[in-house]
């Protein structure tokens, strides 16, 4: 386990040493600034507490979507790079498994999107603090975590996807831009009932907050499985190819 960990530490030390590691952070650290600004300044509608204001930005439809597309582009070259820079020969010749070694990555990937969502959290709640009243409103400390477990899950799925797109291309453009396209579907809804077991319906589970549900017939317990399908084939895809693959 030591071993591995230190494979981590490794990979989180190379992406820590790039400029897309520092820029998603400040980004996210301004933006709850800018957007609690101009709803204090020009909406009619405001929040009545920074709890408020921070169980609704954290959510999916709200900043959860912007960490998930910086933590895709933070993290999209994390495999590809090593093919287009000639690395993967030096990666591989290690005396590790090629599974511990994209292991390490995705371990990394992950956190890297966890670093994200807890800056963007203390960031959003300080900002709704500033911006409107720190205690008052409906919303609680529960609706904060379930709105971060929305867009944690949310945020893995699509930095998985990505990762696995960017495992069977090796090309850090296109991972971007394959999975910034899916990102854009899963506003499209098909009122067919084949539609439930795509993936694009389900990963928004913030809707059942309100005992909603994209689809008739579907349950939150249902796109929780369908969501654990799906990170199961983009891991296995992943890991098979990356196995399997010629580097000489």
């Amino acid at each position: 386990m030591r071993k591995f960990n230190y494979l981590v530490l490794n990979e989180w030390l190379k992406l820590s040493k790039k400029r897309s590691f520092f820029v998603p952070h400040v980004l996210l650290i301004l933006l709850p600034l800018l957007l609690g600004y101009m709803i204090k300044a020009f909406s009619e509608e405001s929040f009545a507490s920074a709890s408020e204001f921070t169980a609704v930005m954290l959510q999916p439809t709200g900043i959860g979507q912007v960490i998930a597309i910086l933590a895709i582009i933070g993290t999209a070259g994390i495999v590809s790079k090593e093919y287009s820079q000639g690395t993967i020969k030096f990666l591989l010749i290690r005396a590790r498994s090629r599974m511990a070694i994209l292991a390490s990555k995705y371990v990394t990937v992950l956190l890297f999107a966890l670093s994200l969502t807890a800056v963007a959290a203390v960031a959003v709640y300080l900002s709704g603090a500033i911006w409107f009243d720190v205690g008052g409103g409906e919303a609680g400390i529960r609706d904060i975590l379930l709105s971060l477990l929305y867009g944690c899950v949310y945020t893995f799925v699509y930095v998985t996807l990505a990762f696995m797109i960017g495992v069977l291309t090796t090309s850090t453009g296109v991972t971007i831009g394959i999975t910034m396209f899916a990102l854009t579907l899963d506003k499209v809804v098909i009122y067919r009932d084949f539609y439930k077991y795509f993936l694009f319906p389900n990963i928004n589970l913030s809707v059942y907050h309100n005992n909603a549900a994209p689809l008739p017939g579907m349950t939150l317990g249902f796109s929780i499985v369908m969501l654990a399908v799906y990170l199961i084939a983009f891991l296995l895809a992943g890991f098979v190819v990356f196995r399997r693959r010629d580097v000489a």
